[in-house]
This record gives C-alpha cells, structure tokens and sequence, in this order.
C-alpha cells in the first residue's frame, strides 16, 4: 500500500522518525555520561536533546497518523496500533521526565526512565520495521499483492536472451 503523507513517493513518517530516536539515543548518552563524569554540561545536553527529541516526535507523529488511518489490512492494523500505542506511550514518558527534570531532581531516576523510554522505542522500532518491511506498508504494494516470485524474494536473472541474439546481454 502506498501512503498518503509522503513526498513524490517517499513516504515523511520514516524519514522523520530519525530526528526523535537519535535525539533520544543521544540524550541518554549524554545522561551516562554524566553520570559517569560529573559535568553538568552532559546533564544540560541531555535535557535540551531529549527536548528536541520530543518535538521531533510530535512532527514524526503527523505523518505517521495519517499512515495509520490508511491502512486497511487488519494484520498491519493491529501493528500499527500496538506501535501508536507504544510511541504514545514514549512521549508521554519523555514530557513527564522533561518536567521532572526541569523541576529539579537531584536523583537518578530521570536517567533510568530515559533508559526505559530507550527500551520501549526498541520494541516500537521493530514493530515499525515489521510495518514496512514485512507488510508493505508505505510502498507501492504489499506483500501479499506482491508477484509470488518477489514475494518469496526471488531476483530476475541478470542476463536476457532473445530469437535474435543468443548471445546473454548484461542489464
């Protein structure tokens, strides 16, 4: 199936999804590293990331949502949801540990939520990659209206042969 939010046929949510994960995975760096050396410079870099992977997130979301109500295998359906759930589930997260932070904590527990938001985006990042690459979805067909020999991820030869020439041409 192809999607409606994309741009001359490369599909926006996939593209955008990287800005929130690397600044989330960059955020939770930042954090070990602070633990690890003390300097709050890692503590201001982790805040201010992980804020921009939220933001990141909410643009990533539109996209995404409109990708999700096109969808209408009910297979992809039921991943979808469990991986909008699972995103929702992160944002929510981050905005709680965002406020914890800007508040003021001097324990380690925001660091160890970001290691569990990190976790839960794992989980969501393969049901996202099950969406794309095993069902379909975002490209021009699915799976199951691919050809059987593409399905089962057969290569056309790489030679061709005519009445004309018999001789194998190279593509």
């Amino acid at each position: 199936m192809s999607t409606p939010a994309s741009i001359k046929g490369h599909p926006l949510h996939p593209m955008l999804v990287s800005i929130p994960i690397g600044l989330w995975v960059f955020s939770f760096i930042c954090d070990l590293l602070f633990l690890a050396y003390e300097n709050p410079l890692w503590e201001i870099m982790a805040f201010y990331t992980l804020a921009g992977g939220e933001v990141g997130a909410l643009i990533a979301a539109v996209p995404g949502f409109i990708d999700f109500l096109s969808l209408t295998s009910p297979r992809a359906r039921r991943v979808a949801t469990l991986h909008l759930a699972l995103n929702l589930t992160i944002v929510a997260v981050v905005a709680f540990n965002l406020w914890v932070r800007w508040n003021g904590t001097e324990s380690s527990w925001p660091i160890a939520v970001s290691g569990l938001s990190i976790a839960i985006l794992l989980v969501s990042g393969w049901l996202g990659g099950e969406l794309v690459h095993v069902l379909g979805v975002t490209r021009g067909e699915t799976a199951g209206e691919m050809a059987p020999e593409r399905a089962a991820g057969a290569r056309k030869p790489a030679t061709t042969r005519t009445d004309a020439d018999p001789t194998p041409r190279t593509r």
